[in-house]
């Protein structure tokens, strides 16, 4: 199986740790974050990873290179332009050397208990172009499904809004949290070419883009327990996580 990590951020909530590393190696219980995600995606069954890299890049390339994780890891470099979560992914497209297998992406600095494989499989067996991984957790910003979950707009609680523009909920609406977690299909990297103009943009607008023809679902995995370590508030309680 395939995955990419997105490894590029600034990371500016990790400050003053990021004024001279990059995010994906700040440490958690003495591992690096990028290690723990790659151990993960390992004991999960994949065994190509493409990593993308922009602040700090040459320290996450010594460091890939200083281990054997026993698997074939790519660099998908964005040292010349930070891309944003769209256009890295487009961007690094091409070092997974074609082929239909789903691709799953996964945020550097999320640590989790999710079942990669088991959202892989779902994806198949849906046909969808994408599958998100979401779940019932407390967060400000909440995707929209449908009673079949496919995805219908995004909602801020803290200020109200809906996207896209002119969406209206629905009763039977259901609203869930993002994971940061999710599998794409080549045709849908492919469609990510042909709408978006610009190689720099967010994943996000483009799901929810009303040219985007592509099938998006939500996988809900219940009692999901995730912690987002992309913050000094946070890293503390990851040293509670069990993450298997």
């Amino acid at each position: 199986m395939r995955a990419m990590i997105l490894a590029a951020g600034l990371g500016t909530r990790l400050k003053p740790w990021t004024l001279s590393h990059p995010k994906a190696l700040v440490p958690v219980q003495g591992v690096p974050m990028l290690e723990r995600v790659i151990l993960k995606l390992k004991s999960q069954g994949f065994n190509f990873i493409v990593v993308n890299i922009h602040h700090f890049g040459s320290q996450i390339i010594d460091f890939l290179e200083s281990h054997d994780f026993g698997m074939e890891i790519r660099i998908s470099d964005e040292r010349e332009r930070l891309l944003d979560t769209g256009g890295a992914i487009l961007h690094a497209y091409p070092l997974f050397g074609g082929g239909d297998e789903p691709i799953l992406i996964h945020n550097v600095d999320i640590l989790s208990d999710a079942n990669l494989a088991k959202l892989v499989e779902s994806n198949i067996e849906s046909g969808a172009d994408s599958t998100l991984l979401v779940s019932e957790r407390e967060s400000t910003r909440k995707l929209i499904f449908s009673p079949d979950m496919d995805l219908r707009g995004w909602h801020s609680e803290t200020t109200g809004a809906y996207k896209p523009e002119g969406f209206i909920k629905h009763d039977d609406d259901l609203e869930y949290a993002f994971s940061g977690i999710h599998v794409l299909r080549p045709d849908m990297i492919r469609e990510m070419g042909r709408i978006e103009k610009d190689s720099k943009f967010a994943i996000m607008d483009f799901l929810l883009s009303s040219e985007n023809r592509c099938r998006i679902k939500g996988y809900l995995q219940p009692e999901l327990k995730l912690i987002d370590i992309g913050k000094p508030a946070t890293l503390s309680q990851a040293n509670t996580l069990r993450d298997n």
